[in-house]
């Protein structure tokens, strides 16, 4: 196969085809704000989706499922060339792959008139392909270090087709087995390429303005522990998910990520956000496995749907957009530095998350944050799709 470099050439069709985060980055954002709208609507009682799914479990899905795989594919597709020195797919073939996350989209929104079965295949068959893909670069690159990334991904596949199969059969698929696993194999995502690329980057930022601290290197003997305390917590959690072990688990996990979180030293960061909201995307991820671990030692604390958002809106809404703003400025070839703008969206995603969590702290008003975390979240993905998108759509400059 050839080179990156040399594919970039050679290819004459439209630039977002040129390289894997422009079509996944991009359709993730709009897919964002289309989702909270059609569910901001659904949950108003001025809208009916024609799909198979209760609302709730549409809503879970739309974004677990549905905006999380586009982010992971614009990045696994973007980091291959990093791996083995060459891109694993480009042009059509990359507008192939993007064309059947969106038939997936479309299928499970329309799935009241669809087979079951042919629903969860159309869903399902983007990542199957991606899998492949990225399988066959890690074979014949035998980059074996990155097994772990193509394990976490199928097991993402395997949550998304439980969460089919518990609504076939006309469960609350939002609360079921699919829905844990989905959740966890992402925050194990975070947790491990997180723990890479956060010290690393803040190390990059730290050399660079020649401040003396540095981050703990990645992937030490704590950083290994804490990974399989989290991992086994998780496991915990979706097998027996209100147990008071696993509150107890969930707890002491939250506790090591914390530590494991403060010794990259991301308050030496505060002056760039584009490398701050790293941090502060990660702490989402102990704060959620602490909050739910309270949760379920003393119940309706909270209530368990509010803590979650720790970690769908915090730990995966805000350190997708934080990957997605730095890789889309870092491939186009301008400077990471982020613009007001850029803080603005970031701002706008840690309050909807923020929102959304005190709603069930305030009954009487609870419809009205719903709606202010579901406001922000469009303003900063639609920021996100209107800064961002121009970058990815042209060429990069010469």
């Amino acid at each position: 196969m050839a080179g990156t470099a040399d594919q970039m050439r050679t290819w004459r069709g439209p630039a977002l085809l040129s390289f894997g985060f422009r079509p996944f980055f991009f359709g993730a954002a709009l897919w964002a704000v289309l989702a909270m709208l059609l569910w901001t609507m659904m949950l108003a009682g001025e809208l009916t989706l024609p799909t198979a799914f209760d609302p709730v479990s549409w809503h879970a899905h739309a974004f677990l499922f549905g905006y999380v795989p586009a982010v992971v594919a614009g990045f696994l597709l973007t980091a291959v060339p990093n791996w083995t020195g060459r891109l694993p797919i480009v042009g059509w073939s990359l507008g192939a792959l993007f064309g059947l996350w969106i038939a997936g989209r479309f299928a499970v929104m329309f799935s009241a008139n669809i087979d079951p079965l042919a629903v969860a295949l159309f869903d399902l068959a983007m990542p199957i392909a991606l899998a492949g893909i990225i399988g066959r670069e890690i074979v014949v690159g035998k980059n074996w270090r990155n097994l772990i990334v193509l394990v976490m991904l199928l097991a993402l596949m395997v949550g998304n087709a439980l969460f089919h199969w518990e609504a076939a059969r006309g469960g609350f698929a939002a609360q079921g087995y699919g829905f844990r696993i989905g959740l966890g194999a992402t925050l194990m995502m975070i947790a491990v390429i997180g723990g890479r690329v956060v010290p690393s980057f803040t190390r990059n930022w730290l050399v660079k303005r020649g401040v003396d601290l540095r981050p703990a290197p990645p992937m030490q003997w704590f950083d290994k522990a804490g990974l399989l305390f989290l991992l086994l917590a998780l496991v915990q959690w979706m097998v027996a998910p209100n147990a008071n072990l696993t509150a107890v688990a969930l707890c002491v996990a939250g506790v090591l990520h914390f530590i494991r979180l403060a010794r990259w030293g991301g308050l030496a960061t505060l002056s760039e956000p584009l490398v701050f909201v790293l941090h502060v995307a990660y702490a989402f991820v102990p704060l959620g496995a602490v909050a739910l671990g309270a949760e379920l030692l003393v119940p309706s604390l909270s209530g368990l749907g509010a803590v979650q958002h720790l970690w769908m809106g915090g730990a995966i809404g805000l350190m997708t957009l934080a990957v997605m703003t730095r890789a889309s400025l870092g491939h186009t070839g301008r400077d990471l530095s982020a613009s007001s703008g850029t803080v603005l969206i970031y701002a706008g995603v840690t309050g909807a998350t923020l929102l959304r969590v005190s709603a069930a702290a305030w009954p009487s008003g609870a419809m009205m944050l719903y709606t202010a975390s579901a406001v922000l979240w469009v303003l900063s993905f639609s920021g996100f799709a209107t800064i961002y998108g121009p970058l990815l759509v042209r060429a990069k400059p010469a």
